[in-house]
Parts: C-alpha cells; sequence; structure tokens
C-alpha cells in the first residue's frame, strides 16, 4: 500500500513538473512570436514590430518640466495709450455718400479738437524664453511693441528690465536681452522640421498671468496658414495656450525648444499656433546685429492660380505664382517679367504657389542673382535677377459712362480722378456700378475697381475697352486683370 502511495505522488509530481516546463516553453516562445507596444497594442510578427517606431506617452511630465520651466520667463509691459476726448471720433456718415460731403472724419476732429485727450498707461503680460547665457530672450513681437518698458521676471522671482534687440513684424518674433550678473539657465532649441503630426509637445508660460503654468497636447497639423502674416508657416498644436502664453517655447519631449506660443483662434478650444523655431533661428543673427531683418525682394505681386485663370490662359495645371503685377525698376521688371507670367521655379526649388514664392525670396540674400523660372504664353523661359532688400512700406471730374457688360458699368479714369485714387496716370477704366448676383458681382469687382486688361489685352482708355468687350461679348468668360488700391489681381468672369 505505501509503495502504492509513493507511486501515485512520484507520478503527481512529474505530470505537475511536465506541466509547468511545457507552461514555461510556451511563454518563451510568445516572448518571440509577440511584440507588445506600451499602449498595449500586439504584433504578430516579431519582424515586423521591430519596425515600428515605439511612441510612448509618458506616465509624467513632472520631470521634465522640472527641467525646463527655469529657462522660460514672464514678461510685463507698459505703454503709454494716448484716448478720451473727440480725438478718436470718427464720421458718423462713414461708408456713406455723406462722408465725402463732410470731408470725413477730419471735420470732426477739428469740429471737436478743442475737447483735450488723457494718456494713461497700458499694461499687458506675456512670456518668452532664455536662448543664451548672455541674456538673450525670444518672444513675440506683439508682447514687446510699442512698449516704454519691459520687466523680465525668471522662475526664481528675480526680476531683470529688458532691452528690445530687434524685431520682426512679418514673423511676430522679437529679440529681448537682459544684464544678469550670473549665468542663466537656457532652453536648447530643437529642429522643427523633424516634428511630425501627433507627436507629444509641452507648452509653459504665464497664461492670464498665471506663471510657470504647464500644458501638455499633441502636434495637431504644421504648415498652417492662419493669415497673420506674408510668412505663416505656424505649428498646429492642442496644448492649451492662451492670452498670456504668446512668446513661450514650445517643447518636444526631448526638451528641445521646437517652436515659439504666438496665436489662438477666438472662442476656440484646443487649437493654438506656434511659430516654428526654425524660422526665428534663421533671423536671430539679423535681429542680434541689425535690429530687423532684411528680406529679399523682385519687384512683383503675385497670386494663386485658380481653376478658371489656368483655363483662360491655357495653362495644365494651377502649379506656380501669376504674376499680377510688376512693379517699374525693380529687380522683376528689369529682368523682363511681365504681367501675366507664371513662375514655377527659383534657383531650382519648385514654386508651388504663392506663399511658397514669398518664403524663397525673402530668404535670397541682397545683391544676389537667382534664376528664375517662368511660363509665358505657353513656353517656359529662364530669367537672371537680381534681388534687392524688400522696401518698407481730390475732387473727381464728371467722366463718360461706359456700357454695362456682364453686369458692371465702367467709366473713363479723368485726370482729375487719376490724382485722386493716387495713379500714375489714367490707364483703364474705373468700375462705377456692380448689379448684385451679376457675373461681375460673381467674380469679386466691386465699385472703385479699375479694369487694365480684359483677355490679356491692355486697356488705356474707355473706348479701348469698350471695342474689345464688344468683340468678345458672345464669349462664356473673359479674363481681367483688376487693380483694387495698391493691389493687382486676376479674375475670371463667367456668363450665368
Amino acid at each position: 500500500m505505501e509503495g502504492g502511495r509513493k507511486d501515485k505522488k512520484s507520478r503527481f509530481f512529474a505530470v505537475l513538473l511536465a506541466f509547468l516546463i511545457i507552461t514555461l516553453v510556451i511563454s518563451f516562445i510568445g516572448a518571440i512570436r509577440f511584440s507588445t507596444t506600451p499602449m498595449g497594442l500586439y504584433h504578430a510578427d516579431a519582424e515586423a514590430a521591430s519596425t515600428v517606431k515605439t511612441m510612448t506617452m509618458p506616465l509624467s511630465f513632472a520631470d521634465l518640466a522640472e527641467r525646463l520651466k527655469p529657462a522660460v520667463v514672464n514678461i510685463s509691459t507698459t505703454k503709454t495709450v494716448t484716448s478720451g476726448g473727440m480725438g478718436s471720433l470718427e464720421s458718423p456718415f462713414r461708408g456713406s455718400p455723406f462722408d465725402k460731403f463732410f470731408g470725413g472724419d477730419e471735420f470732426f476732429r477739428r469740429f471737436f479738437g478743442d475737447i483735450p485727450e488723457r494718456q494713461f498707461k497700458q499694461r499687458s503680460l506675456g512670456s518668452g524664453f532664455i536662448i543664451s547665457k548672455e541674456g538673450y530672450i525670444f518672444t513675440n513681437n506683439h508682447v514687446v511693441e510699442q512698449a516704454d518698458k519691459i520687466l523680465v521676471t525668471l522662475s526664481n522671482g528675480k526680476e531683470y528690465e529688458a532691452e528690445i534687440k530687434g524685431t520682426d513684424e512679418k514673423t511676430d518674433i522679437a529679440l529681448i536681452k537682459i544684464e544678469a550678473k550670473n549665468d542663466l539657465p537656457v532652453a536648447t532649441l530643437g529642429d522643427s522640421s523633424a516634428i511630425r503630426v501627433g507627436d507629444w509637445v509641452v507648452a509653459i508660460g504665464n497664461p492670464f498671468g498665471l506663471e510657470q503654468t504647464v500644458t501638455a497636447g499633441i502636434v495637431s497639423a504644421k504648415g498652417r496658414v492662419i493669415g497673420a502674416g506674408p510668412y505663416d508657416d505656424f505649428i498646429q498644436t492642442d496644448a492649451s495656450i492662451n492670452p498670456g502664453n504668446s512668446g513661450g517655447p514650445l517643447f518636444n519631449l526631448q526638451g528641445e525648444v521646437v517652436g515659439i506660443n504666438t496665436a489662438i483662434i477666438a472662442k476656440g478650444q484646443g487649437i493654438g499656433f506656434a511659430i516654428p523655431i526654425n524660422m526665428a533661428r534663421k533671423i536671430m543673427e539679423q535681429l542680434k546685429d541689425k535690429g530687423k531683418v532684411i528680406r529679399g525682394w523682385l519687384g512683383v505681386s503675385v497670386q494663386d492660380i485658380t481653376e478658371d485663370i489656368a483655363e483662360q490662359l491655357g495653362i495644365k495645371t494651377q502649379r506656380g505664382a501669376l504674376i499680377a503685377d510688376v512693379f517699374k525698376g525693380d529687380p522683376a521688371d528689369k529682368a523682363g517679367i511681365k504681367t501675366g507670367d507664371v513662375i514655377i521655379e527659383i534657383d531650382g526649388q519648385d514654386v508651388e504657389n504663392t506663399h511658397e514664392l514669398l518664403k524663397i525670396v525673402a530668404g535670397v540674400a541682397v545683391g544676389k542673382e537667382i534664376s528664375v523660372k517662368i511660363v509665358r504664353n505657353g513656353k517656359t523661359m529662364e530669367l537672371k535677377v537680381q534681388v534687392t532688400e524688400r522696401p518698407e512700406k481730390g475732387r473727381m471730374a464728371k467722366a463718360r459712362q461706359g456700357q454695362e457688360y456682364f453686369g458692371m458699368t465702367v467709366q473713363e479714369i479723368t485726370p482729375d480722378m487719376a490724382e485722386h485714387l493716387g495713379l500714375e496716370s489714367a490707364y483703364g477704366v474705373i468700375v462705377t456700378e456692380v448689379k448684385p448676383g451679376s457675373p461681375a458681382d460673381e467674380a469679386q469687382i466691386k465699385g472703385e475697381d479699375i479694369i487694365l486688361q480684359v483677355n490679356r489685352k491692355r486697356i488705356a482708355s474707355l473706348e479701348e475697352y469698350l471695342h474689345i468687350m464688344s468683340l468678345i461679348e458672345g464669349e462664356d468668360s473673359v479674363l481681367v486683370l483688376v487693380r483694387r488700391g495698391d493691389m493687382k489681381f486676376f479674375t475670371v468672369i463667367r456668363k450665368q
């Protein structure tokens, strides 16, 4: 009996041992066959899994925030604002025919001019980050613009008065400097071109004056154009950004600055915009040395090519930038570029649209000769252009009126009218009326626009305009070059 019991125990332990061995083998095979990402997703093929870049969400941003916060500063500014009295009055008839009768805003300013204006101090808050031990700080131009006094507060509570070293309104970037006796904590600048949509980012700043606030999110989009300026190229993020965050840094998970927090959408939630740090890095030395940014200039007005315009010009694609105007005496004019040309390449770089053209030309050194590839009347040409520096920024007589075409009526431009409108000559015809819902209205033509060309033919007088329009009256569409203020653009008018 006792021997039987021993045999049963031996068999039991043998089975248990075999079960444990089999379990270990299965576990070992499973470890080879399967790989697990930190998000809990399984990949059946170990080799395939090894090619997947592991994206982890940190359990906490605390260590990162603690390391980065010392380089982030609070910026408070004070500026003098003039207000009150009647100095800011505007004509109540603005936009109506009575406005001209009364002489516009100036009439009301003169009439009420004896009432004194009042000056007061306006205070605002923003953020910034230290980029050198010498005390240079990046922030937004709109944070320090027209400031009488700039006060920088470090994370340790120390305060310093700052001096503006350089500003660039077009990119909304400013470089300021403080004088500190000890070395300062410095933020490391990263590579904004390397970040991808979906990457984690951390914003640190002073929203609503709440110092050293840390928020986290992801990169929602890149290359955003939001109408803030000619060189828009924003990083969009859902990391919370609010008033007061302006000028503060946007970090990647390596602790490198990839953007300068700049803008938000009013009433929007989870939508913030940051200037790529690569853009700031490119102009940093100019801000230090010159106090401003000097950009390249061709001397042209350009617009994107719509499907309608491409059809009228006989172009197969909408790629490139259409020349709406060439400024007399400027580089493009000297090189032989003409209105209606399409720029498709600059020094080997493809030009997809006007936004790309502006960025490429702005980055060209002043004085450099560049190769510009254009399309003119279906033929590709290459011209040499020497880039220059981008420049800073009456009574109408009764005239003859022309016949209505496409729902718009025009009249000749008299010398008095040309002087009143600031025109160099009476070239073109002026639009006096556009019927609501007409083809001209649909093409966004407005009263006081000046028609300069019709189907690529220059309009020198009312007679020329009427003659050309009479010849094309039966056509379904017409390509028109329009001047509105200082801007010129092409548009297509289509019969309804």
